[in-house]
């Protein structure tokens, strides 16, 4: 439907999610503007440039690529129309130790020969697991994705009840049930952390994860996924959103029980309806008390994925022995989440990954140069300094040297870290989480925060803390959803 005088639609963030709603809205006919704080678009997928050298700061992983072509094919468009991808062989590069390691092939045929060459009847349990991992993907991206998170009858259908018991028993035990190989266990367990849990907490029907993994594979956007945000931000223009920088939403202001407006820098914005893209409990601590859908004891009591110690890093020369997404699995996967999860204290030998955009694309640093991006997955609410950090680079540095046989110290010519306190400071992030609430049973579907508030109907709310959950493609799925919800609603107040 076309407004003769449209609805205006208010979009707090300009993160995945708030531009996917923003699209939506807009080709809907509603006036919409992006309120963001920062200088630029991606909230955690922003850049970071410096002497030649480009990162990405957040998100680095592209999988999932139907769930971005979807989205594009929804404006009548293709993500070739705006940037060019590449796919990665090796996919990934995983060390147990020195000269220890395994390259995940691009080639699905090369893969079950790898885990058969590890361990006898390894390559036939992982073509039984992956043929569970491709159904799973299929019903969830037909299924239950896609919905707004209202009712658990939005998972009671043929294809979801016959998989009733991979939502009781975990990733763990789906896995050790088939392979002995502690190796090929890390490999099958790891694509799930990043929906922000142990895999033994998480449900087994997530296995879907490895079917993105290993078949759809690993993609590279060229210009890395800024790239991808870029996109976004220029399909938003082209659909006419206002896209406003700089621009820190102080106070959502309601008015007989509706939102009448945001107060933007000092002055009051009206609009029909509010999509927030921001942090969930921050959105909430922007409005009266009274307003709110959830308490502080509410927040206090939901399990969050980690947060996250990472380094951008210049090095003055070509490194050797890596592959453009690096695991290092050398200590203690067990421990490491132990420490985020139970005990949350800093790990001891943490499990780290590293990411070397330049080695797939020349622009990410000067010629002869290597960018470089490290992440430690850490428990939220830690203790965050200067000396904390430091601690933790030369401890990774010391093991990239000895793990890759290469001097690196010395090389260093860019550094700048980002961890718990710049996550609350950036983003407003609760406890300085970088990837929203884990999905665990407990917080899966109807159970995660509502997209649409409880008292005022015209706000609503999208992103990682809400359904689907963490990670850019549910970020992107989500603005479609609470797009639809707003539609609904503002359609019936016409």
């Amino acid at each position: 439907m076309k407004y003769t005088h449209p609805k205006k639609v208010l979009v707090i963030g300009a993160g995945f999610s708030g531009l996917s709603a923003a699209n939506y809205l807009a080709k809907e006919g509603f006036e919409v503007s992006v309120y963001e704080k920062h200088d630029m678009s991606g909230g955690r997928a922003r850049q970071f440039s410096e002497g030649g050298f480009k990162f990405d700061m957040g998100p680095t992983w592209y999988w999932m690529p139907d769930v971005f072509e979807k989205f594009f094919a929804d404006f009548n468009k293709k993500t070739i129309d705006y940037y060019r991808l590449q796919r990665l062989d090796p996919g990934y590069k995983v060390f147990f130790g020195e000269d220890d390691f395994m390259d995940i092939p691009e080639k699905l045929e090369d893969i079950y020969n790898l885990f058969e060459r590890e361990e006898s009847g390894g390559g036939k349990f992982l073509k039984r697991f992956l043929k569970h991992a491709e159904y799973n993907y299929k019903v969830a991206m037909d299924k239950v994705v896609y919905m707004p998170g209202k009712s658990p009858l939005e998972l009671i259908s043929v294809a979801t009840v016959s998989r009733l018991g991979q939502f009781i028993s975990s990733i763990t035990q789906m896995v050790r049930s088939g392979v002995k190989s502690e190796r090929l266990r890390q490999i099958l367990e790891f694509p799930v952390l990043f929906l922000g849990a142990k895999p033994e907490q998480t449900p087994a029907f997530y296995c879907f994860m490895n079917y993105a993994d290993m078949v759809l594979g690993t993609w590279y956007p060229q210009g890395g996924m800024y790239s991808v945000v870029s996109a976004f931000e220029k399909l938003a223009e082209e659909n006419g959103v206002s896209l406003n920088f700089n621009a820190n939403v102080e106070k959502i202001v309601s008015q007989n029980g509706m939102v009448k407006g945001v107060v933007v820098n000092g002055k009051l914005v009206e609009a029909d309806a509010v999509v927030s893209g921001a942090d969930y409990y921050h959105t909430e601590t922007l409005l009266d008390i009274k307003d709110r859908n959830y308490s502080e004891s509410y927040w206090n009591k939901k399990v969050f994925a980690p947060s996250a110690l990472l380094f951008y890093v210049g090095f003055n020369k070509k490194l050797k022995n890596l592959a453009h997404h690096t695991l290092f699995f050398d200590t203690s996967f067990k421990q490491h989440a132990i420490s985020i999860y139970d005990d949350k204290v800093w790990p001891e030998n943490p499990l780290f990954y590293a990411s070397f955009p330049s080695l797939t694309d020349r622009d990410c640093s000067p010629l002869g140069s290597e960018a470089a991006i490290f992440l430690i997955p850490i428990a939220t609410g830690l203790t965050d300094s200067s000396d904390m950090r430091n601690k933790y680079f030369d401890e990774i540095m010391d093991r990239l040297e000895k793990i890759t046989q290469q001097s690196v110290k010395d090389n260093v010519v860019l550094k700048r870290s980002y961890c718990v306190n710049d996550f609350k400071r950036d983003y407003n992030a609760y406890g300085g989480n970088a990837y929203g609430l884990s999905n665990i049973l407990k917080q899966t579907a109807f159970l995660k925060p509502k997209l649409q508030n409880k008292k005022l109907t015209n706000m609503f709310y999208t992103g990682q803390l809400t359904v689907p959950g963490p990670g850019v493609p549910p970020a992107i799925i989500s603005g479609k959803i609470v797009s639809g919800l707003v539609t609904q609603y503002l359609n019936k107040k016409s």
